[in-house]
């Protein structure tokens, strides 16, 4: 709300547009002493005053207190959901620019809400494209505003969930479930049992459960999303809850149950017209084929999965996809095509072991090395091994490292280096010694019995 001295201003040029005199404007509930005091700034007119003035001059009570148009707002509110349209449907750069314009429009305004989902839409634009710095300060700056504005904690359940992607992305796996969890925790222990809220956060969590080997978490994550479920309206939630937890289907060899996961996933985007969530589910299709021997279909959805990607300019998530492809093209025997496949991804996308993307770096030096053992050459499959055990040591993999330590264990016991063997096996059990747990502390505090919700 404006300062008196201000209010009072807006209330006379009001009263003189509409060509009323003080006393008009006062009965039958005040006096004309009074307004001319309000108009004066001498006094601070109480809400029920101003909203009997906002009525008897033709407006709301929201420009009268702030000069800022109802209309306005509400304009402002569906041109957001409109920029929404064109992030699920457009290209990147469109959407991130019409963010840009709404943001500067919510600031003008002052709408501090509308200021929060406008620079949240940026973050998602910058999540997409791999400009991860960006995502995170969009993410930050939009907690900041809705926690300063008293903004309830389901509020800012979007953002926050951004930034977790944004660390996890960039390979900081633990940092990502530390926000994940903390904010469950302060929503579960508070009371705060937003269907959508919560289901955001547990489908969130599933990705950096499973590349940590955290498969026990991973899956009560899961089992809770699915519990969720019913409960929540937004479709676009849960085709991105089946998505995460074909995960732990998979995980689980559960193999049809993940496709079908997948399939209610894919349709659920289809009608929302979301291409890059259309391309994750090509990408995990792919991925299931794969994982069944398939590697023909494996390899139609994943180049399906790359193409759609690709003319998103979404270049992170791309890579991801381009390593899942190499490995298939690996195992159908399409050497040549793998190896440019993934050379080119890493020259092309030198930064991504550099914070962004490590996981996926590591897993196109892993190929490589896989490559170069079958042709017998020891050297080179070893310097990619220990590359790739490099980046995922700074991103907290454990599955990926355990996995990535056998190998290098098998090929040095093979060269005849029994010692370096017997170190690189070690430090693998030291990944897999507790099955389906982390040193990431106490699980978060779960939900009430579901049928509480």
């Amino acid at each position: 709300m404006d300062e008196p001295a201000v209010i009072g201003q807006r209330v006379q040029r009001l009263r003189a547009e509409r060509g009323l005199t003080q006393r008009q404007l006062a009965e039958p509930a005040y006096t004309a002493a009074y307004i001319s005091t309000l108009e004066s700034g001498r006094v601070r007119p109480s809400e029920t005053a101003l909203r009997f003035l906002a009525e008897r001059l033709g407006t709301t009570y929201e420009e009268l207190t702030t000069g800022r148009s109802a209309r306005l707002a509400t304009e402002l509110r569906l041109a957001l959901t409109d920029a929404r349209r064109l992030l699920a449907t457009g290209t990147l750069g469109e959407a991130a620019a019409r963010y840009r314009e709404l943001l500067a429009d919510a600031e003008e305004l002052a709408l501090e809400s509308e200021q929060a989902d406008a620079l949240t839409g940026l973050g998602e634009c910058a999540l997409d494209s791999g400009e991860l710095d960006a995502a995170r300060e969009h993410f930050e700056s939009a907690e900041r505003i809705l926690t300063s504005a008293g903004e309830p904690p389901p509020r800012r359940v979007r953002a926050l969930r951004g930034r977790a992607v944004a660390h996890l992305l960039a390979g900081e796996l633990r940092y990502a479930c530390y926000i994940l969890e903390t904010a469950l925790d302060e929503l579960n222990a508070q009371g705060l049992h937003d269907p959508d809220a919560l289901l955001l956060l547990y489908a969130a969590s599933i990705g950096p459960y499973m590349d940590m080997g955290a498969h026990a978490r991973a899956a009560q994550a899961a089992e809770l999303a699915l519990a969720l479920a019913p409960r929540v309206s937004d479709p676009a939630l849960v085709a991105g809850m089946h998505r995460s937890v074909a995960r732990t289907l998979l995980a689980e060899g559960r193999i049809a149950e993940a496709d079908a996961s997948l399939a209610k996933a894919q349709d659920l985007y289809q009608q929302l017209q979301t291409r890059t969530e259309l391309a994750h589910c090509h990408w995990m299709r792919g991925y299931v084929h794969a994982q069944n021997g398939d590697l023909e279909a494996a390899e139609r959805e994943l180049r399906t999965a790359r193409e759609m990607l690709a003319a998103r300019s979404a270049a992170l998530y791309t890579a991801q996809v381009e390593v899942e492809l190499a490995d298939v093209l690996r195992r159908q025997g399409k050497r040549e095509e793998a190896v440019a496949l993934l050379s080119r991804l890493l020259e092309l996308g030198a930064d991504l072991g550099d914070g962004r993307g490590a996981v996926h770096a590591a897993g196109a030096h892993r190929l490589l090395g896989l490559i170069a053992e079958k042709e017998r050459a020891d050297e080179q499959a070893e310097e990619h091994y220990v590359m790739a055990l490099a980046l995922l040591e700074r991103s907290g993999a454990a599955g990926d490292l355990a996995d990535l330590c056998r190998l290098l264990g098998d090929l040095l016991r093979r060269m005849g280096r029994t010692e370096a063997a017997l170190d690189a096996y070690r430090t693998g059990l030291g990944h897999r010694a507790a099955p389906g747990t982390t040193t990431l502390g106490p699980a978060p505090t779960s939900p009430p019995f579901r049928g509480a919700w």
